[in-house]
This record gives C-alpha cells, sequence and structure tokens, in this order.
C-alpha cells in the first residue's frame, strides 16, 4: 500500500503578481527571506513606491508583535510555530509534511501565512490611507490638470481635463516645490494621464510650466510656469 501523499509547496505560479509582492512584502518584514533576497527586496523597496507602501503597510500591521517585548536575541520559534498550527502533540519526525524537512522556503510561507491570519483576525485594519490632490488650473489660457496622490501606492496622477497638449516643439512640465521654493522635476506631461511614483506631503506645490521639446535644460522651470496649486488631503 503507497504511503500517504505529501502535501505540494505552493509555487510562484500558484499567486498572482498582486498578491507574490503581498507575500514578499510580509516575508521582508518578519525577515524570513534568505539573504540576497532580502536584500533585494530592499533595493526594490527604495525604488518602486508601490512596493514601499505595502511594506510600511505590513509594518504598521505587525507592530504590536514588539509590543512588551525587550531586544533580545531570536529565540527558536519553530516549536511554538508547529504547536500553534498543529496543536500540542507534535507529528512524529520524517513524516508526513515533516518529512519535507522543514526547508526554508516551506517554513517562511507557514510563517507569512500566520503572520496574515494574525495581523487580519486580530488587530484592526490601520488608518486609511492618505490621499492628497490639487487642481492645477491656468489663468490666461484653457488649461487644468487634477492631481491625486495616493499614499498606498506612491503614485501621482494627472490628468489633463481641460485643454490640449503642448504645442509642437514643446512640452508641458510637471514640478514639485517645497517650502524652501526650490522645484524639482517630476517629469514630462505628453499623455491626457501621467503618473509618476513619488513621496509627497500635504503643502507641497505642484506646478506645470511650459518648456522646450524634452523638457527644461536646467534644474528649474526656463518657460511661462501655466498653473500651480497646493496639494491638501483630499
Amino acid at each position: 500500500m503507497s504511503g500517504p501523499t505529501l502535501p505540494e509547496e505552493p509555487g510562484p505560479d500558484d499567486f498572482g503578481p498582486e498578491e507574490r509582492d503581498e507575500l514578499l512584502a510580509a516575508e521582508y518584514v518578519l525577515g524570513t527571506l534568505p539573504a540576497d533576497d532580502w536584500r533585494a527586496a530592499r533595493d526594490r523597496a527604495e525604488l518602486d513606491g508601490a512596493f514601499a507602501a505595502r511594506v510600511r503597510a505590513w509594518e504598521v500591521r505587525l507592530a504590536p508583535l514588539n509590543a512588551g517585548f525587550d531586544e533580545a536575541s531570536a529565540p527558536d520559534l519553530l516549536p511554538q510555530i508547529e504547536a500553534r498550527i498543529f496543536g500540542s502533540t507534535r507529528p512524529a519526525p520524517r513524516r508526513g509534511w515533516f518529512a519535507l524537512g522543514w526547508r526554508g522556503g516551506a517554513l517562511a510561507t507557514v510563517v507569512a501565512a500566520l503572520a496574515v491570519f494574525l495581523a487580519v483576525t486580530l488587530w484592526p485594519p490601520g488608518p486609511a490611507p492618505v490621499v492628497l490632490q490639487a487642481e492645477l488650473t491656468a489663468e490666461d489660457v484653457e488649461l487644468r490638470f487634477n492631481a491625486r496622490w495616493d499614499a498606498s501606492a506612491g503614485v501621482l496622477e494627472l490628468t489633463r481635463s481641460a485643454g490640449t497638449a503642448a504645442p509642437e516643439g514643446q512640452d508641458y512640465e510637471l514640478w514639485v516645490i517645497d517650502d524652501t521654493g526650490v522645484p524639482r522635476s517630476l517629469g514630462l506631461l505628453r499623455e491626457p494621464v501621467t503618473q509618476v511614483s513619488s513621496v509627497l506631503a500635504p503643502g507641497l506645490t505642484l506646478a506645470v510650466s511650459l518648456e522646450p521639446e524634452g523638457g527644461s535644460p536646467g534644474d528649474a522651470p526656463t518657460g511661462p510656469v501655466l498653473a500651480a496649486a497646493a496639494l491638501a488631503e483630499g
């Protein structure tokens, strides 16, 4: 008689892109990734605003796990994890699921799944993500842009709701200006809807200038600033 069939570990094809990113962010925050994968996730969080938002969300969700505990060396949590999942009676070694040897991938998946379960069932969801909005309207020409920045994705979406594309040989360029008054380019606005990954905050000013094709040759607008408005929570 053949023995019991061992459950297969979930593979990358078992999840969609968003689910894989969610699991990767959870494992990154939990510290269950191999060193190279952890460094790759860290580097991605510095460049990918949407992934960085997932990481921040998991840090908030899992923060209660740290409450009331002093700094200490990492304990051996495997027995507690086994007990939580399988009950007080530990399965006999080398049988069933544990015949897999608790390879790193399987353990990381179980730990991440347990963290997801605890975060969803034991703690209420965090505060609603911050949404910033602004309406940039030109005074002398029919031109208007609606800006919306969602902190959960780290993406600024700018929609040209009135007016046409820039004249031939020129480009609209988007700038963000902080309280120092120094502008920073966020890119060109050639399409009716433009999305830009960026970290923003209430009170920052967005401005649109008309520049030579390809954008300003310097670090500040060289053409007329057509429209500007401050970001505010919407």
